[in-house]
């Protein structure tokens, strides 16, 4: 039981703002059954629970108790002996929240920096397989990379993302959130060219979501090749100008600035230029 005290200092200590410390005690028997005598023992340790015939562990604050557990090695106990070590527990109890509270009356005011954080956010149930990816790579990248210590997902889409740095845990959070973001016509994104058709550029707006800019809608002026236009690993604004029934993106360069072709004259300068990535 010296755990549940322990464990009480330590979370107060973290800044973890538990409502009120909590103690606990274990509580022995030693019995004759042919006489019905007794003798209980408080505050037991391994010979007296060993040889003894119970061990009553009763843990709880100066409200109430949080928690019992038993175990008897003879057939039962009576109402008497089970009051009479309620009573002994709830004693043993307040003198070590005594002690406790000399030490540490309260939860401190500020979370400790080293404490754990666990953070809770809601994504839509049909969105969990998005977030955990295929065989579950996309979810231990997300811990791998934000360096956060778990990511529990429930089947309501409850997210907990567990992490010692609140700085790890806000990036994880807003990886999950930008893999669940349902994008709308006519937001602005800046994105990274990831791959170049004939036809046009695709280009991640958001991790795991890309979108197709088409060879038309990268420039005011009639292009030959994408290629005049953007390089894989440009990182480039875009616009979404329309998502079809399947829930594919297009995108477009040319409504975010104009821009001249690559390669007419090289005193020409480009109004856009985009970053390499």
């Amino acid at each position: 039981m010296a755990s549940v005290s322990s464990s009480s200092l330590a979370l107060m200590d973290a800044g973890v703002p538990i409502k009120r410390p909590a103690g606990g005690i274990a509580i022995g028997l030693m019995s004759n059954e042919l006489t019905g005598q007794y003798k209980l023992l408080t505050d037991i340790q391994g010979p007296e629970e060993h040889y003894g015939d119970m061990d009553f562990k009763v843990a709880g604050t100066r409200k109430g108790i949080t928690a019992i557990q038993m175990d008897v090695k003879i057939k039962g106990i009576t109402k008497e002996i089970l009051k009479e070590a309620l009573e002994r527990g709830k004693r043993a109890r307040e003198q070590i929240l005594n002690e406790i509270e000399k030490v540490l009356a309260k939860p401190r005011p500020q979370l400790s920096p080293w404490a754990p954080r666990v953070y809770t956010i809601q994504i839509k149930p049909e969105k969990i397989r998005e977030v955990i990816g295929p065989g579950g790579r996309i979810i231990h990248e997300i811990i791998e990379k934000c360096n956060v210590s778990s990511i529990d997902i429930e089947e309501t889409g409850r997210v907990y993302v567990t992490a010692e740095k609140e700085e790890s845990a806000k990036k994880a959070i807003e990886w999950i959130k930008n893999i669940t973001k349902e994008i709308k016509v006519g937001e602005v994104f800046q994105g990274t060219v990831k791959r170049i058709a004939d036809f046009g550029a695709f280009v991640e707006i958001l991790p795991g979501q890309e979108g197709l800019i088409h060879i038309s809608q990268l420039s005011p002026q009639r292009i030959r090749r994408v290629e005049d236009v953007v390089k894989v690993g440009d990182v480039i604004p875009v616009k979404v100008i329309s998502i079809d029934e399947q829930g594919r993106i297009n995108l477009s360069l040319k409504e975010i600035k104009k821009i001249t072709p690559y390669g007419r004259k090289r005193k020409e300068k480009r109004i856009f230029k985009p970053r390499r990535g």
